[in-house]
């Protein structure tokens, strides 16, 4: 007897290949018969007129401290992701929490959500018990972010690591895949991760190679700062071509008026590193803005050197003060074009803030807009969304099939403590915007083709060989849609709006979205090897 079974529905498997029609029966938490079969089931769902594919995989996210506070945290599910990828960005900010300076900085990203939270764990095998224990709507993996163990070991130090710092940073990453992360990942357009040269990444990314997992990388530059777009890319695949190791190049971009227009260029790098024998693809979410920090978003990096405390004492001395509103003019030009295209998305000191633009925070104050920017860092750190992207280049990168899909954004809720600010949209419509916009309404990609860029591409990235596909053996993550009415609706004004024309998502076989409804059921994992 079936735990589950759904009939008459449109199989798409999340391979690619064409979609055919075919019944699916689960038991347990597993897929057990795909095709034309009898057999009695404790529960059955009709399908007609939908398709039914795999849960979708997030390999972008930032969701690592969500279902700590909510286990019912539901902007993924609803949108049909059943496993996320967190530690982006060389941030991993809940593990390794081995020095003062590290815990500090978690508490700062849970004073910028607005939320509070105290963690009783110092190593990644302790944090990952945490989350299993905490539950959740939906998987979870998790990386060890560079930023974060660099942190741990050298603070926001501006410098190379000594020999003896370097093995400390590699036994601290090997510890954490050890324990079950996923991957290691790395933010070097970031402080800490700034700091760093190509030749510490190598050598700490070693540690992932050796193990078979994945080394994610968001770039050192997506415009003209910095060493420049094409040397940030190129820097990407030199980590690949010295570790052997597999290269996800996260949230594939070219950010600013500078570099509009040269997304094929970088397409073509990663194709000709490919063609050398270098394991490289990337992600991406379909819109035309980012978000992050305010100081990650417009603060010159030499501004962020020692910390929170050290930025503010330099903001102090009038001259320093000077030169870092000329940091952030640059940044605010060279990333967006103008003031007006940076808008708050979230600011604990003063919540009325968010949803403002940072052109109407100055006029407000009677400053400039770079003035403006230090002012609300004075009260505390901001999450902001950034205009820098262009219609054309997202379009192109959408249809490169190597190219995932990814939102970049967080599992959240539209009530409880995660319903706060102003978020990027992207966490509560990436994947049904791809489906709809991308797929239904540009015609860029097939059904087939973006339900594989959703499920076994991502999966093939994290080598996972029991998610992404429905087929015997398989988890039981499924999702029933139609795809002509799948939309979503969250907006960068009023963000909290969930997807609409998802009916169903299961989660290791239990089902936690009926009917268009979450379930309360958290049926969520932490996924901590290739069998997941």
């Amino acid at each position: 007897m079936f735990d589950l079974v759904i009939k008459n529905g449109t199989v798409v498997d999340g391979t690619g290949a064409p979609a055919y029609a075919a019944d699916v029966g689960i038991t347990g938490d597993s897929i057990t018969v795909v095709g034309n079969f009898d057999g009695e089931a404790a529960r059955t769902i009709d399908a007609t007129g939908q398709v039914v594919t795999p849960g979708f995989i997030d390999l972008h996210c930032h969701s690592d401290m969500s279902f700590l506070i909510d286990p019912l945290a539901d902007s993924k599910l609803t949108q049909g992701v059943t496993l996320e990828l967190n530690g982006n960005c060389g941030m991993s900010p809940c593990a390794p929490l081995q020095s003062e300076a590290a815990k500090e900085a978690l508490e700062s990203r849970f004073f910028t959500a607005g939320a509070e939270f105290s963690a009783d764990w110092t190593d990644f095998a302790g944090y990952l018990d945490a989350q299993e224990k905490a539950g959740g709507t939906i998987n979870q993996a998790f990386q060890v972010g560079h930023g974060t163990v660099r942190t741990n070991v050298l603070g926001m130090d501006a410098r190379a690591p000594s020999l003896e710092e370097l093995e400390h940073m590699k036994r601290l990453v090997a510890e954490s895949l050890d324990a079950g992360a996923m991957g290691f990942a790395t933010g070097l357009f970031y402080a800490p991760g700034s700091y760093s040269l190509t030749d510490e990444v190598v050598q700490i990314a070693q540690e992932a190679a050796n193990r078979g997992k994945v080394y994610s990388s968001h770039i050192r530059s997506e415009s003209n700062d910095s060493v420049g777009l094409h040397v940030a890319v190129n820097e990407a695949i030199e980590v690949g071509r010295r570790t052997g190791g597999r290269i996800q190049m996260s949230h594939v971009k070219a950010k600013g008026p500078f570099t509009w227009g040269r997304a094929g260029e970088i397409l073509e790098l990663q194709a000709r590193a490919r063609r050398e024998g270098i394991d490289v693809a990337g992600d991406q979410y379909p819109y035309v803005a980012s978000s992050t920090s305010l100081t990650g978003g417009v603060f010159p990096r030499w501004a962020l050197a020692g910390g929170r405390a050290a930025t503010l004492e330099l903001m102090d001395d009038s001259d320093l003060r000077s030169k870092l509103r000329e940091g952030i003019d640059w940044n605010i030009k060279s990333f967006m074009g103008s003031a007006d295209r940076v808008l708050m998305a979230a600011y604990g000191p003063d919540h009325a803030r968010e949803g403002q633009r940072l052109d109407e925070i100055a006029d407000d104050m009677g400053v400039e807009p770079s003035e403006a920017a230090i002012k609300l860092y004075e009260g505390g750190e901001a999450a902001i969304v950034q205009f820098s992207l262009r219609e054309d280049d997202m379009d192109l990168i959408a249809q490169d099939p190597f190219i995932a899909v990814a939102s970049d954004g967080n599992s959240v809720r539209s009530e409880g403590p995660l319903s706060g600010g102003k978020p990027h949209p992207r966490s509560y419509g990436t994947f049904s915007r791809f489906l709809s916009e991308m797929r239904r309404d540009k015609g860029l990609v097939s059904l087939e083709e973006a339900v594989r860029k959703m499920c076994a591409l991502p999966a093939s990235r994290l080598q996972l060989t029991r998610r992404g596909r429905v087929a015997p053996g398989c988890f039981a993550d499924v999702v029933i849609f139609d795809p002509d009415t799948v939309q979503d609706t969250a907006t960068f004004t009023d963000p909290h709006q969930y997807t609409t024309g998802i009916d169903t998502v299961v989660v290791n076989g239990q089902v936690a979205l009926d009917g268009g409804n979450p379930t309360g059921v958290t049926a969520g994992r932490v996924v901590r090897t290739e069998n997941g």
